[in-house]
C-alpha cells in the first residue's frame, strides 16, 4: 500500500494512494484508528490491507491538502555521513559509529509544500535521502530482528542551514528549521519493498541532477542503524529514521549551490516516487 497523510474540511486524515484515487481510512478500522501513526501503534496493518482491497476509492488528490506521511512522529533520527562519497567531500574521518543528530516533527512540510529558506540564512542545501517508518516499537533490537520492525519507507529531503549548522559542533542549529524537512509524497508499506538497496536515489535542482547513488551505498545499512538507535532510545511505533545523504550536497561544489527563492527541487527513490516542493524565502 502507499499511505498518505491530508488534512480534508479542516480534519488531519490518513488514507490509501491508488491509481484511481484515495481511499479514506480515517476511523474506518477503529474509530480510535484515525492516523497512520494510530494504525501502527494499533498493529493494524493487515486490517487496512484488507480494508483497502475491498474499497473504491471515493476522494481524488484535489480534495485533500497533503501533510508529511508522518506528521506526529515522537522521534525523527537523522544519520549523518553515511555515504563514503559524502563523508569524502565533508573532509570527515572514518566513523567506527553513524553520526546521529535529531530533526523537530514541526520542521517538516508536505509534498508539494513549499521549502523554507530561513530570515537569518541564504544557505539552505538539499539532502535527498530515504526515510524509514518504524511499525514495531522495541528496544535493544537485534541486527538480525531489525527489518521485522520496519512498516515502510518514504523519501525525504533533509534540508541543511550550513551556516548554522556549523555555529557549534552540533548539526542541530542547522538541521530543524521550520519548512526545511520535506517528507513524502507517500509511504510505501515493507510487504512491497523485498530489497530497498536495489533502489536508486537521485536528486535534482530545477531539473539538474545534484545527487546520484544507490541505497546499496549505504555504510551503515538499516539493520546495524536500528540496532544502534534502539540501543540509545526506544524506537515507537510512527518513529522516524532518516538514512543519510549522497555525496554531491551543494555546499561542498566550487562554487557552493544553495537553494533560492523560485527553486524546485526533487527527491526520486524508485517506487516509493518523487518528492518535489518550491522553494521560498521567508519573509519576517
Amino acid at each position: 500500500m502507499k499511505l498518505i497523510s491530508f488534512t480534508r474540511v479542516g480534519r488531519i486524515e490518513f488514507g490509501a494512494l491508488t491509481e484511481d484515487g484515495i481511499i479514506d481510512l480515517t476511523s474506518k478500522i477503529a474509530p480510535e484508528i484515525t492516523s497512520i501513526k494510530r494504525l501502527l501503534e494499533a498493529d493494524a496493518m493487515d486490517r487496512a490491507a484488507t480494508l483497502v482491497a475491498a474499497s473504491r476509492p471515493a476522494l481524488k488528490m484535489s480534495d485533500v491538502t497533503l501533510l508529511p506521511v508522518i506528521p506526529d512522529p515522537g522521534k525523527i533520527q537523522c544519520v549523518g555521513l553515511n555515504y563514503e562519497a559524502h563523508r569524502k567531500e565533508t573532509g570527515r574521518p572514518d566513523n567506527r559509529q553513524p553520526t546521529m543528530f535529531a530533526r523537530y516533527a514541526d520542521s517538516q512540510v508536505a509534498h508539494g509544500q513549499p521549502m523554507i529558506v530561513p530570515a537569518v540564512s541564504d544557505r539552505l542545501d538539499y539532502e535527498g535521502e530515504m526515510a524509514v517508518i518504524i511499525g514495531r516499537g522495541g528496544r535493544y533490537i537485534k541486527e538480525a530482528d531489525a527489518m521485522d520492525h520496519v512498516a515502510g519507507y518514504a523519501c525525504y529531503n533533509d534540508g541543511s542551514v550550513r551556516d548554522w549548522q556549523r555555529h557549534t559542533h552540533q548539526f542541530g542549529p542547522g538541521k530543524t528549521f521550520p519548512g526545511t524537512g520535506a517528507f513524502g509524497p507517500y509511504m510505501l508499506t515493507a510487504d512491497e519493498v523485498p530489497d530497498y538497496t536495489a533502489f536508486p536515489i537521485q536528486t535534482r535542482l530545477n531539473g539538474e541532477v545534484m545527487q546520484d547513488a544507490k541505497l546499496s551505498d549505504l555504510i551503515f545499512p538499516l539493520p546495524s542503524l536500528i540496532e544502534y538507535i534502539s540501543s540509545y532510545t526506544p524506537l515507537s511505533p510512527g518513529d522516524v529514521i532518516i538514512t543519510g545523504t549522497p555525496g554531491g550536497v551543494g555546499d561542498k561544489r566550487e562554487p557552493p549551490v544553495y537553494m533560492r527563492e523560485g527553486d524546485v527541487v526533487e527527491v526520486e527513490i524508485g517506487p516509493l516516487g518523487l518528492l518535489r516542493n518550491p522553494v521560498v524565502k521567508e519573509i519576517l
